[in-house]
């Protein structure tokens, strides 16, 4: 039998200090995916931490217009908003100005987080444009809030329908371009939508003064799109067929349109067909 001679001190040295080392690294390894875990689960709880803040400032302050069948009066609104909250366009543009008594009144209901109203301005803001500047229509924009639970806490179309209100009230020469603005850069569903940052980039994009742009993360006309949104959703004049109601929604004279507006051309024929 041959026997295996002793090893050296020396590679018994050097034995344990590679088994060292491979303790070391372990443990290093270890350490890491600790670090690891502890940095991911920080950056949830912080997420949700900021996501909490958000549904707190927006659904805490101010009342509850449940049930609401008119804004009250207590209420602040965008100086060239209607009696009714809506926000009018005439020839030239401008919130708070109208096409005259003969033009034919076009109304839309809409939130900046819905996709079919992403459709119907795809399809017809073209020609309401055109129709608007020949003087045929007074274009009213009533922008409210009924998707916030589809942008995973942000409350995007309350704060999105917020900021058109703040812009037509403080820079109403923008406020149709920064409402078309909205819809060229819409989010999807179910997205946490444009922060309040990009509002504000947007607003400034479209010619709105820096100094009134920053200040629209203030939510001043907060509780307006809230009362504004509970007095639509209750409006029998508002309801569709299967009695709800839901976004777009587009009146011409009072009256909700017949004609399929997702055909190009139908809703210009049933607003020329109203002028007479």
């Amino acid at each position: 039998m041959v026997t295996k001679p002793p090893q050296s001190p020396k590679a018994d040295r050097r034995e344990a200090a590679r088994a060292q080392a491979l303790k070391l690294q372990q443990e290093q390894l270890r350490r890491e995916k600790r670090t690891r875990i502890t940095i991911l689960s920080s950056i949830v709880a912080g997420l949700v931490v900021v996501g909490l803040i958000v549904w707190l400032i927006l659904r805490s302050a101010g009342p509850d217009f449940t049930g609401a069948s008119e804004i009250p009066a207590d209420v602040a609104r965008p100086a060239t908003a209607t009696e009714n909250g809506g926000v009018t366009f005439g020839v030239d543009g401008v919130a708070g100005t109208d096409s005259g008594p003969d033009a034919v009144n076009v109304d839309v209901y809409l939130d900046y987080m819905c996709p079919i109203c992403g459709q119907f301005e795809d399809t017809n803001s073209e020609a309401l444009d055109q129709l608007r500047e020949a003087g045929d229509i007074t274009l009213t924009v009533h922008a409210i809030s009924i998707l916030d639970r589809v942008s995973q806490g942000s409350a995007y179309s309350t704060r999105s329908a917020q900021a058109f209100a703040f812009i037509a009230d403080q820079a109403p020469e923008q406020a149709l371009d920064f409402s078309e603005a909205l819809f060229a850069q819409q989010p999807a569903e179910n997205t946490a939508g444009l922060s309040d940052e990009q509002l504000v980039s947007i607003a400034e994009s479209v010619g709105v003064p820096a100094d009134i742009a920053a200040k629209i993360p203030d939510l001043t006309f907060k509780q307006f799109v809230d009362a504004k949104t509970q007095v639509a959703l209750g409006d029998p004049a508002l309801k569709n067929d299967q009695g709800s109601f839901g976004t777009p929604t587009i009146l011409i004279n009072g009256e909700q349109v017949t004609s399929n507006w997702t055909v190009p051309g139908n809703l210009t024929t049933e607003i020329q067909a109203a002028k007479g």
